[in-house]
């Protein structure tokens, strides 16, 4: 059987202070899923070098797997706090459990939730143009179905 505490361990002692873990897992099938993120990305470079420990630390002789190791990719949902953190600051999309869809800015984050700072047009009495009313969002993290980076080009 595959060892996941002594694989996450490997990862962990090549990944320098700015880098992280997004999501480990190995599937009942010896799939091992490895997604990193880092304050200022990974590169394929890291990629292969951390695939190339892992593999090189297991023996297909005695169990046979299938190893990924990717990049956090920007359509990507955020997953874990410290992806929050590093994307403070920037445009976000964020869907609801009830559905509801917001677009704003990420302004902070704690150890529960994060805050959304929205800007819309909107009709207020005394006015006859729709004027921009900027609210903000306290949202916790298990309100929220996803949160994405928006895209722009």
């Amino acid at each position: 059987m595959i060892d996941k505490k002594k694989i996450a361990q490997l990862i962990e002692d090549e990944l320098t202070d700015d880098q992280f873990i997004v999501d480990f897992e190995i599937t009942p099938s010896n799939q091992i899923l490895v997604t990193l993120d880092g304050e200022n990305g990974i590169t394929i470079d890291h990629c292969v070098h951390i695939s190339r420990l892992v593999e090189g630390n297991l023996d297909r002789e005695e169990e046979d797997f299938e190893l990924q190791v990717s990049s956090a990719g920007l359509g990507q949902p955020l997953k874990i706090h410290r992806q929050f953190v590093k994307n403070t600051g920037k445009e976000m999309e964020v869907v609801l459990s009830n559905g509801e869809k917001l677009e704003g800015v990420l302004k902070s984050v704690d150890q529960d939730g994060f805050e959304l700072e929205t800007s819309k047009r909107e009709r207020v009495e005394g006015h006859k143009k729709k004027q921009l009313i900027t609210r903000t969002h306290r949202i916790a993290f298990d309100e929220a179905k996803t949160v994405k980076n928006i895209i722009k080009f």
